[in-house]
């Protein structure tokens, strides 16, 4: 297949469609406000609305990342936050393949975001990779010789859950206190902020003010940044991947501590494997998601 196809990234707060060539290109990339509160139909309408102005010049499936933990065999969400109300039962694959007509293939957005990087940016080089994506929650995924290992439920990679010290006073979006999610995130970091100013400003503010010099947020920053960094280094112990890489939109602010700690806790045996920011960025799921629908596609021609 030498045409490009279609990846969408549905989020609760964005939906993008791009179109994405076999050399893992964004050659044309479109985004609406996620119409979350309306329902699963309306997002499911914005999301096949935005794919259908790119599917002219694409061939295959659709491939799709989106919030929520995907059955992989059947593309419905098992379980979903609050931030898709009501997301949680649906067919995602099946209604969108109602919609625009083709077969589409679904995925977590974080699974998606780690095929991405793993084809295309900063872990192309590497066979083994772990990637950590840091936004207003905590995710994960584990990508061995191209393809994520999702478990046995569709939800491996799920480092938030980890206990954390320090977090015990802080609650993680699971419900449960005591969980990393709850320090070394985008809602951890406004949580943690709120304790010591009494102050509610969402985590890329705490971020910002971190970086203009305010000694709270910067200890909260660097607090959590050590929290991941010695998840990491452990996590690398247990998984033993090529490389680790931060994904999401906290991470640039975490990565300073982060790589301390994760220098300091790393096992001798593992001292090679390097932490590295991920290079894709806002594009990582629809790459990613382009990079499913593209593998599905040869391999149902190699079933034929």
């Amino acid at each position: 297949m030498t045409a490009p196809v279609v990846g969408i990234d549905i989020g609760g707060t964005k939906t993008a469609a791009a179109l994405v060539d076999r050399g893992g290109r964004v050659r044309e990339r479109r985004e609406v406000r996620t119409p979350a509160r309306s329902g699963p139909d309306a997002v499911l309408d914005a999301a096949a609305r935005l794919a259908a102005g790119l599917l002219g010049a694409a061939t295959g499936p659709v491939g799709v990342g989106t919030a929520g933990t995907v059955e992989p065999a059947t593309g419905v969400i098992r379980y979903a936050t609050d931030s898709l109300p009501g997301w949680t039962g649906t067919p995602v694959a099946d209604a969108l393949a109602a919609r625009l007509g083709r077969p589409v293939r679904v995925t977590n957005d974080v699974y998606a975001a780690a095929l991405g990087e793993c084809w295309a940016g900063a872990g192309r080089d590497r066979a083994h990779v772990l990637l950590v994506a840091v936004g207003t929650g905590l995710g994960g995924a584990v990508v061995r010789d191209g393809r994520v290992e999702a478990g046995a439920r569709g939800a491996a990679g799920g480092v938030g859950h980890l206990p954390a010290p320090g977090a015990e006073r802080l609650r993680c979006g699971c419900g449960r206190p005591g969980h990393l999610e709850a320090v070394a995130s985008g809602s951890g970091l406004a949580a943690a902020y709120f304790l010591e100013t009494g102050t509610q400003v969402t985590g890329r503010t705490v971020a910002d003010r971190a970086a203009a010099g305010d000694g709270v947020a910067g200890r909260v920053v660097d607090r959590a940044g050590a929290a991941l960094g010695a998840a990491l280094a452990g996590l690398v112990a247990l998984l033993d991947p090529d490389a680790v890489l931060v994904a999401g939109g906290a991470a640039g602010a975490l990565l300073p501590a982060a790589s301390a700690a994760y220098a300091a806790e790393l096992p001798a045996g593992w001292a090679d494997v390097p932490l590295r920011p991920a290079a894709l960025g806002t594009d990582a799921v629809v790459v990613g998601a382009a990079r499913l629908a593209m593998d599905s596609h040869d391999i149902e021609r190699t079933d034929r």
